[in-house]
């Protein structure tokens, strides 16, 4: 290796590091932010406090009259649920559309892509009528149950993709041992699909942990808010917000999506790599 490409590999990752830094440097000042007292957080510009205090962590998890640990509870049956849902209704119809012959099989696969371009807020009002008509506002029941219906066109594309790279002689193989239709679904296609399924379950869980907007149009009783919403409720009325506690909460927010990322990250890259979403 010579002098100069040495320093070109010592330049290009310096740059790389810096451009890291400044990404980071948001959640790097909220989270100094939630270690300061409120009325030093914007007049003390360091990062490193000057007086350092947990009194926001101590308010913000009983600022809201109900225990911060209510929200993440709400938010984790939620999240929970609608992994299970996911794994389970994509998987089924993935496993139709890539081994199974039905008709107008193609037409259906190219509606459900379609629906992949389709705006959540154009079918909101909707959706919102048929829940109210079943007495499911204010309950997670729309939150979740959509899941189970195999809503998520991306997931079931990306499921489409990953088995149609297992080879058919694995199916053959089970049809030989007697195993039907079901057998090949769970014995075989299931297993060798660890990767996808990993893959919907951490983006599942980050996207379902993250949302606001659902959460804001069926949930109205504070007892059931989610993660968002109760972070939302710090704002008042007049844009005033406890800053302190806000940040120290928004930090212990983060914690459960960088814990299941990191624990399923193997698994989300094998994912990615192997369905060609790169």
């Amino acid at each position: 290796m010579t002098a100069t490409t040495r320093t070109r590999r010592l330049a290009k990752h310096a740059a790389l590091v810096a451009f890291g830094l400044l990404l980071l440097y948001p959640l790097i000042w909220m989270l100094s932010s939630s270690f300061k007292p409120t009325e030093l957080i914007f007049s003390d510009s360091s990062l490193w406090p000057r007086e350092f205090t947990l009194s926001n962590y101590t308010d913000g998890w009983n600022a809201l009259r109900i225990p911060f640990s209510t929200f993440f509870w709400n938010s984790f049956v939620v999240a929970i649920g609608s992994i299970v849902g996911n794994l389970v209704a994509c998987s089924l119809a993935a496993y139709a559309f890539a081994r199974l012959n039905f008709t107008l099989r193609r037409m259906w696969f190219a509606i459900m892509l379609a629906t992949i371009m389709l705006p959540q807020h154009v079918v909101l009002i909707p959706q919102y009528i048929l829940f109210s008509e079943l007495n499911w506002i204010d309950t997670f029941l729309p939150l979740v149950v959509p899941k189970f219906l195999a809503t998520d066109a991306f997931f079931i594309f990306l499921m489409v993709q990953f088995i149609r790279t297992l080879p058919r002689e694995l199916d053959d193989a089970a049809k030989i041992d007697g195993c039907g239709w079901w057998g090949i679904y769970w014995r075989v296609i299931m297993p060798l699909t660890m990767p996808a399924l990993a893959t919907t379950a951490i983006f599942t869980f980050i996207w379902t942990w993250n949302d606001f907007l659902s959460p804001l149009i069926y949930l109205s009783t504070p007892e059931n808010y989610t993660v968002p919403l109760a972070l939302r409720a710090f704002m008042d009325a007049e844009g005033e917000s406890s800053w302190g506690p806000l940040f120290a909460m928004s930090i212990l927010s983060l914690g459960p999506i960088f814990g299941f990322f990191l624990a399923a990250q193997k698994y989300l890259v094998r994912g990615v790599a192997t369905t060609g979403l790169k």
